[in-house]
């Protein structure tokens, strides 16, 4: 399946997005992207496949697998966190929803000092920031919504207890593989 990917190969993806190379230190090779992403699962820094998936997905559905992955976590998060969760739900499911664009400016512009505070910021930053007022944190609008989606997802992991880690960092990956399998069969099915 790893054809219909948005990204070949892990080369193709860190030519178009650059900014993955701030996010993560091993080099691409020409290997596929999922191929590439396991590898990096069972290599020394796991946490390279939850960045490398981040940049893999699509910017909503890299909130999306964002929301999953903290939707595991909610009993690690206190109730202010678990409604921002619902409002990150309810954005995915209408993006241009003019009340939900409101509500997701209003709330990212709280200090992204929790994992939720940080998918808030990837939602803010679609598309460049066209959901995000341009005054609000303008020294972070540059960065991808990849990079708060990775923030997110690795500050939700640090919480989890060092025993269980590598396993949710497992299922994590394994999620986010296969939103990009399912987003590369509708691309295909879309020609």
């Amino acid at each position: 399946m790893s054809n219909g990917l948005r990204f070949k190969t892990a080369r193709d993806l860190f030519t178009a997005c650059p900014a993955i190379a701030e996010d993560m230190r091993t080099l691409p090779t020409d290997q596929n992207s999922i191929a590439f992403c396991r590898h990096l699962l069972a290599g020394r820094v796991p946490e390279e496949a939850i960045t490398f998936c981040a940049y893999l997905l699509a910017e909503r559905a890299a909130v999306w697998w964002a929301h999953e992955c903290l939707s595991h976590l909610t009993e690690l998060f206190d109730g202010t966190d678990q409604e921002l969760l619902a409002h990150v739900r309810d954005w995915v499911a209408e993006p241009d929803n003019p009340r939900l664009q409101a509500a997701v400016r209003t709330a990212a512009t709280r200090p992204a000092t929790t994992p939720v505070g940080w998918i808030l910021l990837a939602a803010g930053w679609r598309d460049n920031g066209s959901a995000m007022d341009a005054t609000i944190t303008p020294a972070l609008q540059p960065l991808p919504a990849a990079h708060a989606v990775n923030a997110g997802i690795l500050a939700g992991l640090a919480r989890v207890a060092l025993a269980d880690r590598f396993a949710v960092l497992s299922a994590f990956v394994e999620m986010g593989i296969q939103m990009a399998e399912i987003e590369a069969r509708q691309s295909a099915d879309a020609y």
